[in-house]
């Protein structure tokens, strides 16, 4: 009876979690470049209720009873799908059509500098004439930040990430890409790290001067799928009322003694 109430908690505190994801992305659904994340289910570790060397089972391990154990939360993974492509017409916005990322450097607490992967091209020039993004940062080149001239009257970037200024040669953006984005950790709304294991490779990626990339978030599956997660917490949540009332009634009933 009481593994039924876990089981029950255990699905509600699951769908929770699935609840939160959906929220993240509906709320990020209009933030440039952001990649929907989802959460895969697991069902609960079986090796935890066995019996282990039980004399009474002839020293044979056995699972402890036959009910469900419950589910857990399994991996939550993030959807690196293209987004749809905005013409905005400015110069500095920028998207990736294909796979890649740009690349720019993230200043931490303390001042140390490292590279982050981003979709989010909403670029603007500094006082400087540095290429950065709406927190600051600076876009990479081969060479390091990507620098224009002020007073320059027109700035073209082409799909290889070359860019001009006035028709002159002035850097070139170096997108990166890797392997497998499973090395990839999350950080912030829409910046990435790459972790211990990221194999970088080949850039197949092409710029489109003039677009930024939506976030690839379909709002209205996104709906439907937290209606869906709102009726299955409900379920789990009337399975937690039965087994109480049951429980309440052996202990109020049939536990009385005369």
């Amino acid at each position: 009876m009481v593994r039924g109430l876990y089981t029950a908690y255990s699905g509600m505190k699951n769908e929770q979690k699935r609840l939160d994801i959906i929220s993240n992305n509906l709320a990020n659904a209009a933030t440039v470049g952001y990649k929907q994340e989802n959460v895969s289910n697991q069902a609960f570790d079986e090796l935890l209720t066995i019996k282990i060397r039980d004399g009474s089972e002839a020293y044979a391990n056995k699972t402890v009873g036959s009910m469900s154990l419950g589910v857990k939360v399994g991996e939550v993974y993030t959807d690196y799908g293209q987004g749809s492509l905005r013409n905005t017409g400015n110069t500095f916005d920028l998207a990736i059509e294909g796979d890649g990322f740009f690349q720019v450097s993230v200043a931490d607490e303390n001042g140390d500098e490292s590279i982050l992967y981003t979709r989010d091209g909403t670029f603007k020039v500094s006082q400087d004439g540095y290429v950065v993004d709406s927190e600051g940062n600076h876009l990479m080149t081969a060479g390091g930040y990507l620098q224009v001239p002020v007073d320059s009257g027109k700035i073209v970037i082409d799909s290889d990430g070359t860019v001009y200024a006035d028709e002159e040669y002035i850097d070139k953006i170096q997108l990166a890409d890797f392997e497998d984005y499973d090395y990839l950790e999350k950080y912030g709304t829409n910046l990435y790290r790459a972790v211990d294991g990221a194999t970088p490779k080949e850039n197949t990626g092409s710029i489109l001067q003039g677009y930024t990339e939506q976030s690839n978030v379909n709002v209205v599956s996104e709906m439907v799928e937290m209606i869906n997660i709102t009726r299955a917490y409900e379920a789990n949540y009337k399975v937690v009322q039965s087994v109480d009332s049951t429980l309440q009634k052996v202990v109020n009933e049939m536990g009385k003694v005369n």
